[in-house]
């Protein structure tokens, strides 16, 4: 017998609106349409100093949510640590991500943390913070193979992918083939948005390249466009409304979307689902997952040279286009709700 009544768990930083705000409305959304009453519970997120994690860990394990008001709340759904610490007699996990830089991206250039005393104490608690709390969970699931992975690498946690559905997936639409490659999503250090503009250095003249998208990187990246003299090809347009984005995916001749061992990324199924072929790099990790080289896509080294010569190669023919792209929207249509639903729930 289902839940009737739901709890959703997030954390969330402040003014930050991304792709796990979608998901925890999208889920919201999807489990009060198929009847059942949802609330979404969510509580501002700090991560620095690094001592702070734990304390946030302890904010989330000493909620009470198993009633409220008087009246039982059925089953939790946790989302995005720390809110997988949160205890319930029956949690489910929806793992978006683990908090990274304590895993895959420790010691790294993209990561906060090092080799630091202060940091290994954190490090190691958070650990066993994440081993005993996600355990517990009555099902664990993640939003792909790649998140999976990392979990049962780290914490020796079994999970089952259930891949998301973008917001509005159902109005991404092809318009044509145009004369520019889209990139949408967040301007971090992570999403890799400089080997882009690079690359038009060596892209053939007639090409064009439009950012979408806001972040703390965005003034770098406006630095780099003028530094390479590439104010006519590369546009910056900062925050685009869900309108504008559908617009920019129907009309794109191809979208480059290459993170550094991204969780999952929307913006590969958003052009999939558009019909538009990616250009993504080897070490992309989820986006990996959906683009197949030569097939729905190109998949290259971290390399702007090659990839512009796959930027060439889009813009020499449409026709590759629509192939690369009839074939990665096949890969994409069976995403949906009521499977993601079903394997929370069950």
């Amino acid at each position: 017998m289902r839940p009737r009544r739901i709890a959703i768990c997030t954390a969330q930083v402040p003014f930050v609106y991304g792709g796990n705000e979608r998901l925890v409305a999208s889920l919201h959304a999807e489990i009060v349409k198929r009847g059942m009453r949802a609330e979404v519970i969510s509580i501002p997120f700090k991560w620095y100093p690094s001592s702070r994690l734990v304390t946030e860990c302890m904010i989330w394990r000493m909620l009470d949510i198993t009633e409220s008001n008087g009246e039982r709340i059925d089953a939790v759904i946790a989302t995005k640590f720390p809110s997988t610490v949160v205890k319930h007699p029956n949690k489910r996990i929806w793992l978006v991500h683990q908090h990274r830089a304590i895993y895959d991206l420790y010691g790294t250039a993209i990561g906060d943390f090092g080799y630091q005393k202060e940091d290994v104490l954190v490090r190691d608690a958070i650990v066993n913070i994440d081993n005993r709390t996600i355990s517990e969970a009555k099902k664990v699931c993640t939003i792909s193979r790649n998140v999976s992975g990392r979990l049962k690498r780290f914490n020796g946690i079994e999970s089952e992918p259930l891949y998301p559905p973008p917001a509005n997936m159902e109005k991404f639409h092809n318009e044509g083939y145009g004369d520019y490659v889209l990139y949408m999503g967040r301007l971090n250090k992570a999403k890799r948005v400089d080997m882009l503009i690079d690359s038009f250095r060596f892209a053939r003249a007639g090409s064009r390249c439009l950012i979408a998208g806001a972040g703390e990187e965005r003034g770098a990246l406006e630095g780099r466009v003028r530094e390479l003299g590439l104010g006519d090809r590369v546009k910056l347009l900062g925050f685009v409304t869900d309108d504008e984005a559908i617009r920019l995916y129907a009309n794109a001749r191809a979208v480059f979307y290459a993170p550094y061992d991204e969780d999952y990324g929307f913006t590969t199924v958003e052009a999939f689902l558009s019909r538009k072929p990616v250009i993504t790099t080897e070490d992309s990790g989820g986006v990996l997952e959906f683009v197949e080289d030569g097939e729905s896509g190109f998949v290259t080294k971290n390399d702007p040279r090659e990839i512009a010569d796959r930027i060439d190669r889009l813009f020499a023919s449409r026709d590759e286009c629509a192939r690369l792209g009839e074939r990665g929207y096949e890969l994409v249509k069976g995403i949906g709700w009521d499977n993601v639903i079903e394997g929370l729930l069950e």
